[in-house]
C-alpha cells in the first residue's frame, strides 16, 4: 500500500503485522513548558496512529524529546520536572481514560547512563494488557540520544531491545538523533499516520497547484537564506514579515533598521537582485516602526514604503500595518492563488498582533486555495488571534496545519521530505529488512 506523492520504499504502518507484538513509537509531543502543556495539538494530531496500534493488537511505548535539557556549557543535561513527560501523560490518561507507566530510572549530571532491567516488570504488564502503554522519559534525558559517542549506540540497541517493532510519527523532530535515526538499524520500522499526513501535505508545497503563493517571516534572516531561495525558485509571488522583510527592505532601499545586521543585509542583497528580474515579492506597503522595543502609546508609528530613502536609520520595525493587505497588489496576489503557504508571524509578539490577524483573515477570504501553515509559532499564533476562524476550518479541507515548522522548511530547502535523516533512515530500513 502506498499513499498519494509518498516515496514507493516507504514503510507504512498500515502493512505492519502488530497482533501482539510491542511497537516503539516516536512521537514529537514536544508540548511542554515549565512543567505545563502549551498546546495538546500535536499531541491529538498522533492519537490515530495510537489507536491504530492498539486496535491491531499491538502494545505501545511510547517517547519524546520535550526542550533543551543539555546544557552545553555545563556539560550537565537538567532531569528536573521543567522537561518531564508527567504533563504528556497526564493528558492522555485524561484523553484516553486509560493508565501509562512512565519507568523511574536513575539519573546523574550526565543524564540517564541506561534503561536498566527494573523496565522488565513494565514490559510485562504492557504485554499482558495490565496498561495500556508504557510512556518512557524524555528521549534527551538519555545520555546517548544526543551523543557523538559509543553511548549513542548502547542507546539505539537498549531501545530496541524493548520491542518488537519500531514506528516513527514523529515528523517534527528532523534531526538524526539515536531514537529517530539510530533505532531502525535494529528493528523493523515503519511511518505512522502523522509522518504520512505531513509528506502527503508538503506534495502540495513542493507540487503546488497554481498561482503558488508564499508568506515567510522570522526572528533572523541568516535561518531563512536556504528555505526562502528555494521557495522564490518555486513561487509564482512572494510575501515576506518579521525580521526577514526588515532585512529585505535594508538591502533594497538602502535604509538601516534597528536591530538588523549588516551581515544579514548583504545577504538579502542577492534576493533584491534576483527579485529585479522575477519581479515575485509583493511588498506589503505599510510598516510599523517603534522607538522601543516593546509596545508604548506614542513610541510607535506606520510608515509607507515610499518614505524610505537611501541614508535613512529607522528604530525598531516591529509589525506590517493591517492596512497593508488592503492594498490591490497584495490582495490580487493572496485572492487569486490557489496554494498558501505560511510560515509566518508578522509582527513582535505579543506586543503586536495586528499584522498577523490581517494577514489570516484575508487568506480566509480567498475560498478556492489550499491554504497550509506550517506549525509552531506560526500556528499558536493563528489560534490565539483568531481563534474562531481557527475552530472553523480545523477540519475545512481547504485548511492542513502542519506539526513541525522546522520540518517543512527543511524539507522546502532540499526540495523534498525524503532527504530527512529520519525518513530516510525508514527507506533504508525497509531495504535491510527486505520488506521492498
Amino acid at each position: 500500500m502506498t499513499i498519494h506523492g509518498s516515496h514507493p520504499g516507504l514503510p507504512l504502518l498500515q502493512d505492519a503485522d502488530l497482533q501482539g507484538k510491542v511497537v516503539l513509537v516516536r512521537f514529537d509531543h514536544n508540548v511542554v513548558k515549565k512543567g505545563r502543556i502549551i498546546d495538546p495539538f500535536r499531541i491529538d494530531r498522533t492519537l490515530g496512529t495510537l489507536f491504530d496500534i492498539v486496535v491491531r493488537g499491538g502494545r505501545p511505548i511510547l517517547m519524546t524529546h520535550v526542550g533543551r535539557p543539555l546544557d552545553k556549557k555545563a556539560g550537565v543535561i537538567n532531569t528536573g520536572p521543567d522537561s518531564a513527560v508527567d504533563a504528556i501523560v497526564d493528558y492522555l490518561e485524561s484523553k484516553l481514560h486509560s493508565r501509562f507507566l512512565v519507568p523511574s530510572l536513575p539519573a546523574g549530571p550526565q543524564g540517564i547512563q541506561a534503561i536498566d532491567t527494573s523496565i522488565n516488570l513494565a514490559i510485562k504488564r504492557l504485554r499482558a494488557g495490565e496498561v495500556a502503554g508504557i510512556y518512557l522519559p524524555n528521549t534527551r534525558w538519555f545520555t546517548g540520544e544526543e551523543s557523538k559517542g559509543p553511548e549513542r549506540q548502547s542507546f539505539a540497541l537498549q531501545l530496541a531491545g524493548l520491542a518488537d517493532i519500531f514506528v516513527n510519527d514523529a515528523f517534527g523532530s528532523w534531526q538524526a538523533h539515536a531514537s529517530t535515526v539510530d533505532i531502525t538499524q535494529h528493528l523493523p520500522s515503519y511511518a505512522g499516520w502523522l509522518l504520512q499526513a505531513e509528506i502527503r501535505h508538503l506534495a502540495e508545497v513542493l507540487e503546488p497547484a497554481r498561482p503558488f503563493v508564499a508568506v515567510v517571516a522570522g526572528a533572523k534572516y541568516d535561518t531563512k537564506i536556504g528555505p526562502i531561495n528555494a521557495l522564490y525558485d518555486q513561487v509564482d509571488k512572494l510575501i515576506l514579515g518579521g525580521v526577514i522583510y526588515n532585512t529585505y527592505l535594508c538591502a533594497k532601499y538602502g535604509v538601516r533598521i534597528q536591530g538588523v545586521a549588516e551581515e544579514d543585509i548583504a545577504a538579502a542583497g542577492e534576493l533584491v537582485r534576483k527579485d529585479k528580474a522575477a519581479g515575485k515579492i509583493v511588498e506589503l506597503p505599510l510598516i510599523v516602526e517603534s522607538d522601543v522595543l516593546g509596545r508604548q502609546e506614542g513610541a510607535f508609528r506606520t510608515i509607507p514604503l515610499s518614505e524610505l530613502t537611501p541614508g535613512r536609520h529607522l528604530g525598531y520595525v516591529l509589525d506590517i500595518d493591517a492596512a497593508s493587505f488592503d492594498d490591490p497588489a497584495v490582495r490580487e496576489a493572496l485572492g487569486q492563488a490557489r496554494t498558501i503557504f505560511v510560515n509566518a508571524v508578522m509582527g513582535f509578539t505579543p506586543h503586536f498582533t495586528s499584522g498577523s490577524q490581517a494577514l489570516d483573515t484575508t487568506i480566509d477570504a480567498n475560498r478556492q486555495a489550499k491554504k497550509l501553515y506550517g506549525g509552531g509559532d506560526t500556528l499558536q499564533e493563528f489560534k490565539d488571534l483568531c481563534p474562531g476562524l481557527y475552530l472553523s476550518v480545523l477540519d475545512d479541507a481547504q485548511y492542513y496545519f502542519f506539526t513541525g515548522g522546522g520540518s517543512v522548511l527543511k524539507a522546502i530547502e532540499e526540495r523534498s521530505p525524503y532527504g530527512l535523516a529520519p525518513v530516510a533512515a525508514l527507506i533504508e530500513n525497509a531495504k535491510r529488512f527486505g520488506r521492498r
